[in-house]
């Protein structure tokens, strides 16, 4: 048999195959687009890809050549797991101690995960929305999947599915900044926060934070972190003044800046030689949210990144 396999507009190659490799190549052709529905409906990368394998195993025990439209197929495999993975992910973060933060995604990933507007502000807003919503939402209004796909997915009527999207958009769009942040002056502001946070400079953070600015810490149990969110102006000044008195400047090292969900941030070493990302989102120049992640297990692929591994000595400070 002679086909052509094509991934991004261009043919990768022409020859005969093996049904096999038809089958394999028409799932590599379509695994970062399921990649990122498995993501976003998640908010894990271990959990997508582990999601992505099994509807690998689902397509290769079909009869492709019954399969007219392969990527709808697929879709609609890797949401029902993630539905039912949601189920057990929600039973999991009842007990997780502390806060609970998406999987940071680090800009510029080989992958290409992070192709989409969604922010982590965004991802987080998601979060409030039922498993229904959330893929409705995702697959309609983020992934382009046609109302009738998205209903074939979900099992449900198209009146009903477009009922959920709406409700999903009317949540989301709150959070969705008026204004996104320029990449110049996010870089030029997240430089200036680690700055003026890691030598308890507050005259600086007082001109960097908004009134209403929120810090969320997820360490998952495993590292040091805030078990509830700090909010307000006076309260993030007075910790990260405190913070500079119980252990001095330099106490953590910047690693690299990055855009982190859409949202500009770093990646750094803090004490204790504990790997560390911080988001933050922002608005008319000041910044509303910060988000920290320190659990080890849900930086692997950022440590992988930088070529670095995880320090064991890090879970027990």
């Amino acid at each position: 048999m002679v086909i052509h396999i094509r991934s991004t507009g261009f043919v990768y190659e022409e020859r005969s195959m093996s049904q096999a490799e038809i089958a394999t190549a028409i799932f590599e052709s379509h695994r970062t687009r399921l990649l990122r529905i498995a993501y976003r409906m998640l908010g894990s990368r271990s959990e997508a890809e582990d999601v992505v394998q099994n509807a690998w195993l689902r397509w290769v025990a079909v009869d492709q050549t019954k399969v007219s439209a392969p990527y709808p197929f697929l879709a609609r495999i890797v949401t029902r797991l993630c539905l039912d993975e949601m189920k057990s992910a929600r039973a999991r973060r009842e007990t997780y101690v502390g806060a609970w933060l998406p999987e940071p995604l680090v800009e510029n990933e080989e992958d290409g995960l992070d192709k989409d507007d969604l922010t982590l502000t965004l991802m987080m807003a998601l979060e409030r929305l039922s498993p229904l919503e959330r893929a409705a939402f995702l697959l309609h209004d983020v992934f382009g999947v046609p109302l009738s796909e998205v209903a074939d997915a979900l099992d449900r009527e198209a009146a009903a599915v477009r009922q959920l999207a709406v409700r999903a958009r009317r949540n989301v769009e709150a959070a969705r900044p008026r204004f996104p942040v320029e990449r110049e002056e996010g870089e030029r502001i997240a430089q200036a926060f680690f700055a003026a946070s890691t030598s308890g400079d507050t005259a600086a953070l007082r001109t960097l934070l908004a009134e209403n600015a929120v810090l969320r810490s997820d360490g998952g149990g495993k590292v040091l972190a805030f078990i509830n969110p700090i909010t307000g102006l006076d309260r993030l000044l007075r910790m990260f003044e405190g913070v500079r008195r119980k252990w001095g400047r330099g106490w953590a090292q910047m690693l690299e800046p990055v855009w982190i969900d859409g949202l500009p941030g770093y990646i750094s070493r803090e004490r204790g030689d504990v790997l560390q990302t911080t988001a933050l989102a922002i608005e008319d120049g000041r910044i509303t949210a910060i988000y920290i992640t320190r659990n080890p297990d849900k930086l692997r692929h950022v440590a992988q990144a930088l070529a670095l591994a995880p320090d064991p000595s890090s879970r027990t400070h």
